[in-house]
């Protein structure tokens, strides 16, 4: 399933991640296991965050993408289904029918 994912992480420890080396290795690590395809980096009310699209194969996967965002990062995470066009599309014309 297309899902997309927004960390916004705590200020202070996004400051820390990056003095110490962890952000930009966590961040590689979700996205080489990941693969999202899209992957977007901006502040979010004020604060460092990242968004990815991408397809979760089973909602077990939650934990082991969530956690280290929360516990290494104070990041408030968000995982909810999304739709491109053309699933859109067909999920419209499913109703016509």
């Amino acid at each position: 399933m297309r899902v997309m994912l927004r960390a916004t992480m705590d200020t202070a420890a996004g400051n820390e991640g990056i003095k110490n080396g962890t952000l930009p290795k966590v961040l590689e690590s979700m996205m080489e296991r990941l693969k999202p395809e899209a992957a977007y980096f901006t502040p979010n009310h004020g604060a460092r965050s990242c968004i990815l699209v991408f397809d979760m194969q089973d909602t077990s996967q939650m934990p082991s993408i969530s956690e280290p965002l929360f516990q290494q990062f104070g990041a408030e995470v968000e995982i909810q289904p999304v739709m491109n066009a053309d699933d859109l599309r067909k999920g419209l014309s499913a109703l016509q029918q």
